[in-house]
């Protein structure tokens, strides 16, 4: 059974707020160390960062990372992350079981960030610590200077302040090809639609300039869905598509294998009349942008 979906351009639901669309970074196994920064590697900059990470998450037009963690950030004092790397203490680090080196702290992964075109969500530690210790870490990063922290903050080489944004949310990070494939809505206007689909079948539809993006993810495990947007107050130019599919459920990438799952051109559907036909087949996600006015 074929479903239809009615999208209205001129009906709008909201603003789709880019940040809904964040990730995050934690001081965990090499998300940090041997991950974003890594000095010895061939593609590491003179900062350590690595370039080929960096142009990864470019890419993707990543809005907000959150930083330093989640489970990490319950036992850390950000203070041991300022000031000359070679002063700053090994701490053991009970959420991972691990030594960290604070090798990377504030003033580094607020250049990582400017560097990936990114805003900073900071997570403040309320587990061991709390308020005072989050104040001041505000204090530290925002206030522009005649304070203690403030006036810290320059000693360690940041004349400016940061501007930081401060919380404590998680934000569940999918794969880096669905992050690539959604990144069409950010900040585009969600789209007033209605229609009945299966169970196992999303989508979103949302309006950027004269552009409408429409992203289909279909859960199902054996079966294949097709679903017609119509969209009567548009005029069609051109259309351009991708999909990331795979034959198993559990289909990843390693390190062996990094292309296992990878997003690549979508060619199953079609448009006419002023309605785009999609075609999806089982545990697949796929991205429309359709062109006109």
């Amino acid at each position: 059974m074929k479903a239809t979906i009615q999208c209205n351009k001129n009906s709008i639901l909201a603003e789709i707020d880019k940040r809904i669309y964040g990730s995050f970074i934690e001081h965990l196994g090499r998300a940090v160390y041997d991950g974003i920064y890594e000095p010895n590697h061939p593609q590491a900059n003179e900062l350590g960062f690595r370039e080929d990470v960096l142009d990864a998450i470019n890419e993707l037009n990543v809005p907000l990372v959150r930083y330093p963690g989640g489970n990490f950030v319950s036992g850390y004092n950000w203070e041991d992350g300022i000031g000359p790397v070679e002063h700053r203490p090994r701490r053991l680090e009970l959420a991972w079981r691990s030594v960290e080196t604070n090798e990377v702290g504030l003033h580094e992964f607020m250049k990582w960030a400017e560097l990936a075109n990114t805003e900073v969500d900071m997570a403040v530690n309320l587990g061991t610590r709390g308020i005072d210790a989050a104040r001041n870490l505000l204090e530290y990063c925002n206030h522009p200077e005649g304070t203690y922290y403030s006036e810290l903050r320059k000693q360690n080489g940041a004349e400016q302040p940061f501007n930081i944004k401060t919380g404590n949310k998680m934000i569940k990070t999918p794969t880096y090809h669905v992050f690539d494939l959604y990144k069409y809505h950010q900040d585009a206007e969600l789209m007033d639609t209605y229609g009945d689909t299966k169970e196992h079948v999303d989508y979103t539809v949302s309006k950027k300039d004269e552009r409408i993006a429409i992203s289909i993810c279909n859960h199902s495990l054996n079966s294949k869905e097709t679903i017609d947007f119509n969209l009567p107050d548009y005029t069609f130019d051109n259309a351009e598509a991708w999909i990331l599919s795979a034959d198993k459920m559990d289909a990843h990438n390693t390190f062996e294998d990094p292309n296992a799952v990878s997003k690549k051109l979508f060619d199953d559907y079609s448009i006419k009349d002023k309605q785009v036909s999609v075609t999806l087949p089982p545990m697949s996600i796929a991205t429309i942008l359709v062109k006109g006015a």
